[in-house]
């Protein structure tokens, strides 16, 4: 008889806090509709590393982004526009990819700061507030659009943006879709589906289509998952703000370790980094802080746009 092993248990230790002079508690549309009407001072989201192993995160409510320096001592504000930005990736070496839930999706030059639309609409229709995203290898850009849906109403979408322009609706039914990635092989799609309290399995067809979607992973708790990645072995790491967990899955579903925040941690997204890429960042948007804990598999390589 097999008896699932209950997962190793890994405590998140602190690298980096917003400093205090980017902190003012102060109210926003967003904080109004999204923290419950409360004043907050940041909400950290959208990790992602550049070449030089400096680390991007975004700050939804205030539309800024930071760079934070590889020894984590130095916190940059590259830009700071009217914009909600959240996931990120990089296109070129000087270009971010922004899935911003005010505009659709934005290119943010970090160099000079200026930001400029990429895709803001569909069809001359706005996006409901698009989330994350993630490129594979050739070029295909998956990303999600959240808005306020949820389980009272299932209409978030998945899309795919192929590098001739076309672009695809994969999904129309999701409970809230938040952090996507992919499998080693690009043959699945993972989903987080916060309001579902989950993460959809997403099987992507030769011919480009999707077919028998099921429900990977099953949480519990006040929030469910949100950012997403893979390492090198094809385990899923998941973020679940509400429990303040990363849970980090075989391909059972079956959590292998568990990397466990602070008491009161909201823990959102993450990125492999590091000089062999094993080490986990997270962020922490209760606190403003990013986290970081060492796993034994390194993180797969993220692609750009084509």
């Amino acid at each position: 008889m097999f008896l699932l092993q209950p997962p190793r248990v890994v405590e998140l230790e602190t690298f980096s806090r917003l400093p205090d002079r980017f902190r003012e508690r102060q109210h926003s549309d967003w904080s109004r509709a999204n923290r419950g009407g409360h004043a907050t001072d940041s909400f950290l989201e959208g990790p992602v590393f550049d070449s030089q192993g400096r680390l991007y995160v975004a700050d939804i409510p205030f539309g800024r982004i930071f760079r934070i320096s590889a020894s984590g001592d130095e916190w940059t504000l590259v830009a700071e526009y009217d914009g909600e930005p959240n996931g990120m990736k990089f296109l070129d070496e000087r270009t971010l990819l922004v899935t911003d839930y005010k505009n659709g999706l934005m290119k943010v030059d970090v160099g000079s700061g200026a930001v400029t639309p990429f895709l803001q609409r569909r069809n001359s229709e706005r996006f409901r507030g698009v989330n994350d995203l993630i490129f594979d290898s050739v070029g295909n850009l998956f990303f999600t659009d959240q808005g306020q849906t949820g389980l009272h109403d299932p209409t978030g979408r998945v899309y795919r943006l192929r590098p001739d322009g076309r672009l695809d609706l994969l999904l129309d039914n999701v409970p809230s879709p938040n952090g996507v990635a992919l499998s080693p092989d690009e043959k699945v799609l993972y989903v987080a589906v916060t309001r579902g309290n989950c993460v959809w399995r997403v099987p992507l067809l030769v011919d480009g289509s999707v077919a028998k979607v099921s429900q990977f992973f099953t949480s519990y708790g006040p929030s469910g998952p949100d950012g997403l990645a893979v390492d090198a072995s094809g385990r899923l790491l998941v973020a679940n703000p509400g429990l303040g967990y990363v849970w980090v899955l075989n391909g059972r579903a079956e959590p292998e370790v568990v990397l466990r925040g602070p008491v009161g941690a909201s823990i959102t997204n993450l990125a492999f980094g590091g000089a062999d890429r094993k080490t986990v960042f997270v962020t922490d948007s209760s606190h403003g802080t990013v986290l970081m804990a060492s796993l034994e598999s390194s993180g797969l390589v993220l692609h750009g746009g084509k």
